[in-house]
């Protein structure tokens, strides 16, 4: 990544130290927990919906885990905000590692990507779209 990558990663540790959006939201439209099991990474999002029921209106997240989904988790929560449900469907992995900014070993992508695979996992849910699933594993 060069030399701007030292940039990202202390954007990333500013993240996990001071992460924003973290807690939790009483009104939700949704809520979800998934959890990384090769790391120990766990997280619960929560998601309330504008009037629309389709645009993410604010996100929360909790959990704990490794810096680097705990800072993904808390970079998500802030640019899914203004998004709709189905802008959240498409995003993928390299939408979350070109978000960080940084190259993310195949070992750590799981935990780069468990925050967005539980907002997916829980919009589905919410549309009815999945059926029960208590818990998003990046494992599977």
């Amino acid at each position: 990544m060069g030399g701007g990558s030292d940039m990202y990663r202390q954007q990333i540790l500013d993240h996990y130290k001071n992460p924003r959006n973290y807690g939790e939201l009483d009104d939700a439209t949704f809520s979800h927990t998934g959890e990384n099991p090769s790391c120990g990474d766990t997280i619960t999002v929560d998601v309330r919906l504008d009037d629309d029921d389709e645009t993410i209106e604010y996100v929360a997240f909790s959990g704990d885990g490794c810096a680097i989904s705990q800072a993904s988790a808390s970079m998500l929560s802030e640019r899914l905000q203004g998004t709709t449900l189905e802008e959240l469907e498409a995003m993928d992995t390299e939408d979350i590692t070109e978000m960080l900014g940084v190259d993310i070993s195949p070992m750590r992508i799981k935990c780069a990507v468990l925050a967005r695979q539980v907002a997916q996992d829980g919009a589905k849910l919410y549309e009815g779209e999945l059926d029960d699933l208590d818990v998003t594993k990046t494992e599977d």
